[in-house]
């Protein structure tokens, strides 16, 4: 994702939640004096089937999906799904609001971890980054990139997954473990699926592709901002 393409797509979410950008880019810069730049060569992502597990509890049922892929990402609490299923993700995306602890352990057994940094988690961000294997963790925002912290696109964990999985040239995206109508959360997490739902869409319009966990809502999330849908494209 161009950041050009991407800013005015934030800038929407930005002002729909009442969000501080440069709370944001502060958080940013915390994350940049913990990370270094990161090799993605040695991500082996490209021509690949990408199931890109979500936290839902539907995830549990769903395990041979993530069995039959070539290669797994974790968003964020799925990666402790998949470890007590003693199934491996390939790479794990997470805001560390969500059982880091397990993703330091992945880290530090050879798995990749992308950390983001956004305005409300510097804490977790100071302490819980510096614990990541040094050579398995980068660094994620949703602003502006820097040399050492990225931007690929997506706003919650799992869009932001999906983004990245696209980035890394992935032929097809799978999304076991996802549920945009979940009535277990929060308002506020309601209003996060749905912008989630949102950026599938964007993103499945970018690659040509249709990804099936949009089946049957792609008329609920049309009303996509239209002076920011060219990003999409």
């Amino acid at each position: 994702m161009d950041y050009a393409a991407w800013e005015p797509i934030y800038e929407r979410i930005v002002a729909d939640f009442g969000y501080d950008s440069t709370e944001d880019r502060a958080a940013r810069d915390v994350l940049s004096d913990l990370v270094e730049p990161f090799d993605f060569d040695r991500l082996d992502f490209r021509g690949r089937t990408v199931a890109v597990a979500g936290g839902s509890d539907t995830l549990e049922s769903e395990l041979d999906r993530l069995r039959d892929a070539d290669r797994t990402i974790a968003a964020s609490g799925a990666a402790a799904v998949m470890e007590a299923a003693d199934l491996r993700p390939d790479l794990v995306v997470t805001d560390l609001d969500k059982t880091p602890e397990t993703a330091i352990s992945l880290s530090r057994a050879g798995v990749p971890v992308a950390a983001h940094a956004h305005g409300d988690n510097v804490p977790a961000v100071r302490k819980y980054v510096p614990r990541f294997d040094d050579e398995r963790v980068f660094g994620t925002t949703q602003v502006e990139p820097l040399e050492n912290v990225y931007n690929f696109g997506g706003f919650t964990d799992g869009d932001r997954a999906a983004f990245l999985a696209d980035h890394l040239g992935a032929d097809t995206l799978w999304f076991p473990g996802w549920d945009f109508d979940d009535p277990t959360v929060s308002s506020e997490k309601a209003r996060k699926l749905r912008w989630a739902a949102r950026l599938l869409g964007c993103l499945e319009r970018r690659r040509n592709e249709q990804f099936s966990i949009l089946d049957g809502r792609r008329e609920s999330i049309a009303d996509f901002p239209h002076d920011v849908s060219e990003g999409c494209d």
